[in-house]
C-alpha cells in the first residue's frame, strides 16, 4: 500500500483576488528560498497579477517601456528576478511561479533542459482544456505558431530553481502596443507587421469564455500526472511570511531594484544582436585599444553571476577579436548565457566596438 502513496507538494493558489507586482513577484522569489534554506518539497504558485507590466531581469524597463503611458492608464510596471522579455499580465492572464530543486530526476538539466521538461507540463495543462500547444525554443509555447506561453527561468537561490511563465487566457493587444517598446531588430526578426499576428489566447483558440480558474485547475493536475505528485493546497509558513515582506521591502518596491539595468547614459558604442538565446545588447567604451567598460543587457537568460564573471572578464581586454575570445573562454561555462556561445557574444562586442569608435 506504501508504494501507491504520492508525495505531496504544496500548492499556493489564489483565485479571489489579483496580487500587486510586488506582492506576486516576492512570493515567487520565495519559492526556491523555501526549498533550498527551510527543505520545503517543491511549490507551485497559481494566481493572477492586477494589470502590470513586467521586465525580464536584464532588461533596461526604461527602453522597454512607454512609462508615461503606463501611469496614464493605471498599469503597475516591475522587474522580476528571472530573465527573458517583458510581459502583459492581468486578471485574465494566469500567473505560474514553481520552486524546485534543480537536480529533480523529473526535470532535464540546464535551462533548456528546464524549459522543455516543464513546456510538457504546459502542453498537458492546454490539452486538457482542448489545446494542441507545442514548444518552440527558446522559451515559448505555440498554437499554431503563435504563442499562448513564455516561459522564464533563474537558478540563484542554492540548489533549487524559479520557473515563471504567463499562461494567456485573454489578451489585450492594443494595451501591448500602446505601453511597449519593442526594438526594430525583434519585429523584424520575427517577421510580422502586428503583434496580433504572433499572439494567441485559450479563449481565442476555444472560442468560449474559459474560466482562468479552469485553466489553472488543469495546470495543477497537469503538475500531478507529469510528476506523479498530489498538491496539497498551502499558505506562506510565518517564516516564509517574512522573506515575502523582505522581497517586498528590499527589492520590488525599491527604484534601484526597478530601475536596475540601465543602459549606460554616457557615449558607448552599442552592439545589438538576435541570438538562439534572445535579443544581446553590448554597451562598451574604450580607451586607446582596451575596454574600459562593458555592460550585457537583453531578454536573455542567465544569472548575475555569470554577467558579471563575463563583464570582468573583458574589462582592461584588448579590443582584438583574438584577445575577446581569449578572455571568454577563460571563464566560459555551458549555458553561462542559454543559447549564446563565445563567438556570438564576441560578435556582439565588435558591433559596440566599431559603434564606440565612430562617436
Amino acid at each position: 500500500m506504501l508504494k501507491n502513496m504520492r508525495e505531496n507538494w504544496r500548492l499556493f493558489k489564489e483565485t479571489t483576488r489579483s496580487l500587486s507586482t510586488a506582492e506576486g513577484l516576492a512570493i515567487d522569489d520565495t519559492l526556491p528560498w523555501s526549498v533550498s534554506n527551510l527543505g520545503s518539497p517543491p511549490i507551485l504558485h497559481l494566481y493572477t497579477f492586477v494589470p502590470s507590466v513586467i521586465v525580464g531581469k536584464y532588461q533596461d524597463i526604461e527602453a522597454a517601456l512607454k512609462l508615461d503611458r503606463c501611469k496614464a492608464r493605471g498599469i503597475e510596471y516591475n522587474r522580476r528576478s528571472t530573465g527573458g522579455g517583458t510581459v502583459i499580465m492581468g486578471p485574465d492572464i494566469v500567473a505560474l511561479g514553481f520552486g524546485i530543486n534543480v537536480d529533480h530526476p523529473g526535470l532535464k538539466s540546464g535551462v533548456g533542459g528546464v524549459f522543455e521538461s516543464l513546456s510538457r507540463v504546459l502542453i498537458g495543462a492546454l490539452k486538457k482544456v482542448g489545446i494542441k500547444a507545442a514548444f518552440r525554443p527558446k522559451n515559448d509555447l505555440e498554437v499554431h505558431g503563435k504563442k499562448i506561453a513564455g516561459l522564464s527561468a533563474a537558478a540563484e537561490s542554492g540548489k533549487a530553481l524559479l520557473f515563471h511563465t504567463s499562461l494567456l487566457v485573454d489578451f489585450d493587444v492594443e494595451l501591448m502596443i500602446d505601453i511597449m517598446n519593442t526594438p526594430l531588430i525583434k519585429l523584424q526578426d520575427k517577421g510580422y507587421n502586428c503583434f496580433s499576428q504572433r499572439m494567441t489566447t485559450t479563449r481565442w483558440e476555444l472560442g468560449r469564455d474559459l474560466p482562468v480558474t479552469e485553466m489553472m485547475n488543469a495546470i495543477q493536475e497537469a503538475f500531478e500526472e507529469y510528476f506523479g505528485i498530489r498538491f496539497v493546497e498551502d499558505a506562506p509558513a510565518p517564516q516564509e511570511q517574512r522573506k515575502i515582506r523582505e522581497f517586498i521591502d528590499t527589492r520590488y518596491t525599491q527604484r534601484d531594484w526597478i530601475f536596475s539595468h540601465k543602459h549606460p547614459r554616457a557615449r558607448m558604442g552599442i552592439g545589438q544582436i538576435k541570438t538562439k538565446g534572445g535579443l544581446l545588447e553590448i554597451y562598451l567604451s574604450l580607451s586607446g585599444g582596451s575596454i574600459e567598460n562593458v555592460v550585457i543587457t537583453g531578454d536573455f537568460f542567465s544569472t548575475t553571476e555569470n554577467i558579471q564573471r563575463l563583464e570582468n572578464a573583458l574589462k582592461w581586454t584588448s579590443a582584438r577579436r583574438e584577445m575577446i575570445e581569449k578572455n571568454l573562454a577563460s571563464v566560459w561555462q555551458d549555458d553561462m548565457i542559454y543559447g549564446v556561445d563565445v563567438p556570438t557574444l564576441t560578435t556582439a562586442i565588435l558591433k559596440a566596438k566599431e559603434n564606440q569608435v565612430r562617436l
